[in-house]
């Protein structure tokens, strides 16, 4: 990526473009689980089948990862961008005329690779393009990413309800990729095609601080992908309405939206970020606390909880990784094999938790698991000390 600076009225399209863009990375995996019920009562499909819906985008996402710096110097940003959405528009249409439960999992697999080269190029744009302001804008990336699943959570179930196809539910988010299209067309003059570059990219495999914040970015990652697949299914079970189960869920994302606004601004204002991890990662556990032991009072507390840990600690992660290398390109490529690693460990959590549910009758266990699982990171946290990050990338 060129060190390029944006102007502010270019600046202001850019990131217009951006958060449009953006808005289109978890539609696809956030209006299934309000939908879930419906789906199941058409589609042959158990909790573990029905976790593969989100699992296996997130693996794609993962695997995809590691060539999406490739295929995005190849293409160049611009072009790879416009593939990218067409490839999530067409993979989210497809579900209006799915009638298997193969079918759909093919259309999550496709809308997971097109996000997967959005996600692989979009941290090195943006610190090339926002130099000056990396942790505010990548805080607005993330929250838009955030801001699609929450739209998406609640509002699936009422075009399912209205409409009376959840196929039409989970199919109506293809506008926003067309919406995305149009905006991110218009900046082709300021994504010129990269040439060809004779650098060799930087293996990141060997480094052993590239691994924990791999690690780190994919546990919390996975509190991310569990709470997105099963919140809404347990508060149905719980006797909910499908209708409010969703937008107990787009309450959460909501509140994710909040806080990934918030957190990067408060954490720009010291390079350590140690404390603020530590904050989230504790509003996370008494998030899934009050899950587990009074989910019927107090309601809207535990996932507003859960949603201002989770949608700090996302971007958090990203802005560690970045704050690690000064080089926009290093920078990229570190957080691409972050993003790719981590992916590929958050993908297991829905998962397994779909296997506890089915065994055991109750998301609770789950729940507890990924309670003890924020404890663990609290150390792990406490290891990014900014003084340090230059002799883990000499």
């Amino acid at each position: 990526m060129d060190n390029v600076r944006a102007t502010p009225r270019p600046a202001f399209w850019l990131m217009l473009s951006v958060i449009l863009v953006a808005l289109n990375l978890r539609p696809s995996m956030a209006a299934v689980g309000p939908l879930l019920a419906g789906i199941r009562g058409d589609i042959a499909l158990s909790f573990s089948g029905a976790a593969l819906l989100t699992m296996l985008p997130v693996m794609a996402m993962g695997l995809a990862m590691f060539l999406g710096m490739r295929i995005g110097h190849s293409l160049g940003e611009h072009r790879s961008m416009v593939v990218s959405l067409l490839v999530i528009g067409l993979a989210t249409l497809s579900r209006l005329f799915i009638d298997s439960a193969t079918g759909l999992i093919l259309s999550a697999i496709f809308a997971g690779l097109g996000i997967a080269l959005i996600q692989a190029l979009m941290p090195a744009l943006l610190k090339s393009r926002f130099a000056g302001n990396v942790a505010l804008f990548m805080g607005l990336y993330v929250t838009s990413i955030m801001g699609g699943a929450a739209v998406a959570a609640s509002f699936a179930p009422l075009v399912a309800a209205d409409s009376g196809s959840w196929r039409l539910g989970l199919a109506i988010w293809a506008a926003l990729a067309v919406l995305a299209l149009l905006f991110w067309y218009g900046q082709r003059a300021a994504m010129p095609r990269l040439p060809g570059s004779v650098e060799r990219r930087e293996s990141f495999a060997g480094n052993r601080r590239a691994w924990l914040l791999a690690m780190f970015f994919g546990l919390g990652t996975a509190s991310y992908t569990c709470v997105l697949a099963w919140l809404a299914p347990y508060y149905v079970e719980l006797g909910w309405s499908e209708q409010e189960a969703g937008l107990l869920l787009g309450f959460l994302t909501a509140m994710e939206v909040v806080s990934g606004l918030a957190t990067p601004a408060i954490a720009n204002r010291s390079q350590d970020r140690r404390r603020v991890l530590v904050v989230l990662l504790l509003l996370i556990i008494a998030g899934f606390c009050g899950l587990i032991l009074c989910p019927r009072h107090l309601s809207l507390l535990w996932p507003c909880l859960l949603g201002l840990g989770i949608g700090g600690l996302f971007p958090m992660s990203l802005i560690v990784s970045l704050d690690h290398l000064d080089n926009p390109r290093r920078a990229g490529g570190l957080t691409a094999f972050v993003q790719g690693i981590g992916y590929l460990v958050a993908s297991l959590s829905p998962l397994l938790a779909g296997v506890i549910r089915d065994r055991l009758g109750s998301f609770e266990w789950a729940w507890w698991t990924l309670a003890a699982v924020m404890a663990l990171m609290i150390l792990m946290a406490l290891r990014f000390d900014p003084r340090h990050y230059p002799r883990h990338f000499q």
